[in-house]
């Protein structure tokens, strides 16, 4: 690959680090929601131009790392992740628990650059023992998802050309 496509390879990814909770922080998340949520959440990330490398969860709250593109309506996205999951998860029932999903108003949401990819991986993995009051009990943790070509990681050869 030359520089130049390495440009424009760099240019055509965002990547985000979405963050948002549960109404008042009551610890809705089991382990069957956080299972539909891991499923349902790239789904629609899919649909919408985007695509979920890592999910964080305890019961109170969910971190994303996404991969976006400039065409992304980053609003819209937000919207059909929180909305969606909690009105589909409510109607299908996927708590392990009798829990209602709902989801807080807002989220928290953070540019990164692919250098902070893989500090930012670590972080949503270690969300357990960072909250383990809230730890999801019997979720086991996410599968990430990396890109086959390997450019969602920092690479010293992008770094010489960029």
């Amino acid at each position: 690959m030359h520089r130049g496509s390495q440009i424009r390879h760099v240019i055509d990814r965002l990547y985000c680090h979405i963050v948002w909770t549960t109404r008042d922080r009551e610890p809705l998340i089991d382990a069957g929601l956080a299972r539909f949520l891991c499923k349902f959440l790239r789904g629609v990330a899919t649909q919408e131009n985007a695509q979920i490398l890592e999910i964080g969860m305890v019961r109170t709250h969910v971190h994303l790392l996404a991969r976006t593109r400039p065409i992304t309506d980053l609003a819209r996205l937000l919207q059909r992740l929180k909305g969606g999951s909690a009105a589909i998860a409510g109607k299908e029932r996927h708590s392990t628990e009798g829990h209602r999903l709902r989801w807080a108003k807002g989220y928290s949401i953070h540019s990164l650059s692919p250098r902070s990819i893989a500090g930012v991986r670590q972080y949503l993995r270690a969300q357990p023992s960072h909250h383990p009051e809230v730890a999801i009990a019997g979720w086991s943790g996410d599968h990430p998802e990396y890109d086959p070509s390997g450019h969602d990681e920092w690479r010293s050869e992008m770094r010489k050309g960029v």
